[in-house]
Parts: structure tokens; sequence; C-alpha cells
């Protein structure tokens, strides 16, 4: 069982409330929490233990895996749970901070081990890192780990600026770049698929798949977030990290081992193998970018995204992408990777379509039927399972052949109650677990990538298209696949 004390710093925000508070609680029921632990959370605001302790209870009652029974009280729980208002650019207050843990060390014997989660803005990243040595918080014989939540940085430079404080403070091993991503359980079932199965590995090659397809689409606009996003826009906002990542995942070798920094390894082979583009013209013929425009869903009017709050009325940020990606290996060589995102779009979900390459023409069967190619979806969210797609006899038909699918869904194996993605990764920081995070070369490989799609884009904004809320984004998104002979399979939830 792991005994520790977890900062949480943001502890009066939307992602303590909604994700980590409830993760705790999981990994409390489950067992893998014990007596000895501690949380304090720590923001700005004031608040008494006893209304922290009370806003824990009803953040866990609204959005954990797990009910408070009539007969359990929330109360032995949240017995943990310690705040302290804290100026974080005040060094005093840490050297405060830590009185009251080194008080929880002994009263939960918790063995000095530390854990901090930044459910904070990146600028502030190092400022806290900064005060937590010198308010003398990492001088204990246990162990002391840092969580810090996307985005890294805006572009390399500030990325480099920002990892180059951190390691003034803490080491690369002891540094847990969340992407709440590869905290789902079909993205981590892509490696099981992938090297567990004997008639998938062999044909994972460029000799048997055609392409594939990674989307991640949202039916929400920008929401509350009009000011941020406006500044970042889909490509930072979700290319860089989410979508290189499961391409990774996809891509990436056998490990030679099954430790984290092996496995890390290889997809950082992955992300090396990108292939860079060389020009603007180069960016523009492989990437679609786009923005919606009034539409309407279901009869109810969606408004533009230069109409939503805190968004410039003249805004040219794309709340949409697609791209053609290359993974110049010997195993990918001219497989297209298309990856596409964007909000505003018919339906939310997550999938990953591998189309194999058709069986050859003119030979038995093709002669009379047009043959579907075979495809492998994983189905990331918001159903999570893997869905196969191939050809048989058409029962009772004289011949035919047609399109059947096995599915796999992992709510019918495991049920409903599946570990939500924040608690399978604050578990494994707690148990020093790095697999699942992103180490310091994945970022840098990652921003170089789509750096280079940001500095084209700031060239011209004629590329920009423009698409009606509630649509599958721009029609250039369709062409980018046409030319090459594809098109975008249906995803989950798509008529």
């Amino acid at each position: 069982m792991i005994g520790a004390v977890f900062f949480i710093f943001g502890a009066t925000g939307d992602l303590a409330k909604r994700k980590l508070f409830p993760a705790i609680y999981s990994m409390y029921r489950e067992g893998k929490l014990g007596e000895n632990f501690a949380v304090v959370g720590l923001a700005r605001r004031p608040r008494t233990n006893e209304q922290f302790r009370k806003d824990v209870c009803e953040s866990i009652n609204q959005f954990a895996r797990y009910s408070i029974e009539e007969d359990e009280s929330c109360s032995s729980f949240a017995e943990h749970f310690q705040y302290m208002s804290l100026d974080i650019n005040n060094v005093d207050g840490f050297k405060a901070l830590r009185g009251l843990t080194e008080e929880l060390d002994e009263k939960f014997q918790t063995g000095g081990n530390r854990l901090f989660y930044l459910a904070l803005a990146p600028e502030l990243f190092g400022n806290v890192a900064f005060n937590l040595r010198e308010g003398g918080l990492l001088e204990t014989e246990g162990w002391h780990r840092l969580v810090i939540e996307k985005p890294f940085g805006y572009d390399l430079p500030s990325a480099q600026k920002l990892n180059t404080q951190l390691r003034q403070v803490f080491e690369e091993q002891d540094i847990y770049r969340i992407d709440h991503y590869l905290g789902k359980e079909m993205v981590q079932n892509i490696g099981i698929v992938r090297f567990a199965n004997a008639f998938i590995e062999p044909l994972w090659n460029n000799r048997h798949i055609s392409n594939i397809q990674i989307t991640l689409s949202e039916t929400v606009g920008v929401e509350e977030r009009g000011g941020y996003y406006d500044h970042a826009g889909a490509l930072r906002d979700m290319g860089q990290n989410h979508m290189l990542q499961m391409l990774a995942m996809m891509a990436m070798e056998p490990p030679s081992r099954l430790l984290p920094e092996d496995i890390r390894d290889e997809k950082v082979k992955v992300l090396r193998s990108l292939r860079a583009f060389t020009s603007s013209d180069d960016v523009r013929a492989n990437v679609i970018r786009g923005q919606y425009a009034n539409g309407e869903t279901e009869g109810k009017a969606l408004s533009a995204y230069r109409e939503e709050d805190s968004v410039n009325t003249n805004s040219t940020t794309e709340t949409y992408f697609a791209a053609r990606v290359f993974v110049d290996n010997f195993r990918w060589a001219g497989v297209p990777f298309f990856v596409r995102t964007g909000k505003r779009l018919p339906a939310k979900t997550t999938e990953i379509v591998v189309e194999f390459k058709n069986v050859p023409d003119n030979v038995y069967l093709t002669e009379k039927h047009e043959l579907e190619p075979n495809l492998l979806v994983f189905r990331v969210h918001p159903v999570e399972g893997i869905h196969l797609k191939m050809n048989a006899k058409q029962p009772g038909g004289e011949g035919s052949v047609i399109p059947i699918t096995m599915d796999f869904a992992q709510s019918s194996v495991v049920g409903m109650n599946t570990p939500e993605a924040y608690e399978l990764l604050l578990y494994d920081a707690s148990r020093g677990d790095s697999t699942y995070f992103t180490r310091w070369d994945e970022v840098a490989h990652a921003w170089e990538y789509v750096d280079k799609i940001a500095a084209a884009w700031k060239e011209t904004t004629e590329d920009l298209q423009l698409y009606p809320a509630g649509s599958w984004g721009p029609e250039g998104a369709n062409e980018l696949l046409e030319k090459d002979g594809f098109k975008w399979w249906p995803v989950h939830g798509q008529e």
C-alpha cells in the first residue's frame, strides 16, 4: 500500500473537484491506499478544513466511481484531508506548509514520501518548484515526485525554459508529465493487443496495412476557455500531446523489456522518425485547418467560434485540424497516418481505425464481389472496446459476401465501473511507474514537429477553412484522404 502526503495545488479548481478527489477516493476504496496517507489542498482562496472536507465529500458524491453507501460516512476518509491557503510566490508560506506536513508525516506515518500535483497554469510551475525547495519540503528521506498537467509550454523554446526550471529542483525521473489519454484503458490496451497476439503482430507493417486513422472529436465549443483556446488552438491543445502520443503507441516497436524507460524509448524513436515538413507548401499539402462557423445540431442554433466569449472577433485560431503524417522507418514507410481533431463536431468520440490492404483484385471472389477492407478499431471513448470488421458469406444468400463485425466491449467484461484515467495515472505516479507519462525528449520532439506547422500557419490565413458547427469539419479534410484513394471511416455515434 502507498504511504505518502499528496499536495494538490489548485485544490479549489475544476480538475481537483471532477477528477483528483474522486481518483483518490477510488484508490482508497480499492485498498491501494491504506490509512497512511494525507492530502493537503492548496489554493489562494480561504477555506477551513471543515469547508474543504465538505467540498471533497460533495465531489465524491457527484463524480466518483464509487458511491458512498447510506451506512458509510465520508468523514473517516475526509479526515485525511487538510487545507491551507497559500500564495505560491511567497516562500514563507511554503515554510509554514513544511510545518504542517511534518505534523501529517508523524500522524499518518507516511515515511516522508511526497507527491506534488500542480493543477496550475504552466507559467507557475517553476516558482512552485523553487519554493518547494527553498521551503524545505524536499528535505526528507522519502521520495518526492512532481506531477504536472499539460500544456507543457506553448512551443519548443518555452517548453525548454520550463524544463530547465524544473530540472534545477527535480530529477527527470521524478517529473511526471501527465497526459490523461495515456491513462485510458483502451490506449493502454494497444500495446497488449499488438504484442500479445500472434495473428496481429506479423500484419502490423506496411506490407499489410494501408493507412491508420486517429479521430478525437468533440461536440462542445470552447465553453469558458475562450481566452486560453484562442491563444492555443487545436494543434497545441490536442495535436502536440494526445494525438501524437496515440500515434506513437500505434507505431512503436516492441520494447526489449517491459520497463517504463524501454517503452518510452520506443515511443521516442517513433517521434524522431516523423517525416518533417520541409516548407510551408508542404504543410498546406498535408495539414488542413478549420474553424467552426454558425451551424446547428438537432434544431438548436450554434454560435460561430468568433462569437464565443473571450474570443477575438477576427480570430484565425483553428478549432479543427487534420493531418497526413508519415513515420519514415522500416516498418511504416509509405503508410499514411491520418489524424483529425476538432470542436463542434456531431459526435464526441476517440477512435483509432487500422485499415488493412485488400486482397488482390481479379482473384477468387473479388471478380464477382466488391470486397470491403478489413478494419481493426480501438474505441477509446466514450465506448471502450475493440471492433473487427471482416468479410463473410451472407446467411441465406447465394454466395453473397457482406462485411460482418466482431466486437469486444470493455464494459461487458469488467463492468461499467472501470477505472478512470486520472485514477490509474495517479496510482502509477504514487508507486513510481512512469510508463504512461511523457518524458522530456518525447515532449521536445512533439513540439519540434508541430512548431513547423504553426510557423507555416503564421505566414498566411488563406488556408483556414470555415465549417458549420455540428458538421464533420471542412471539406479539405475529406480531400486529404481522397487524393490517396482513402476515406474517413465512420466512428461511433456517426450516422
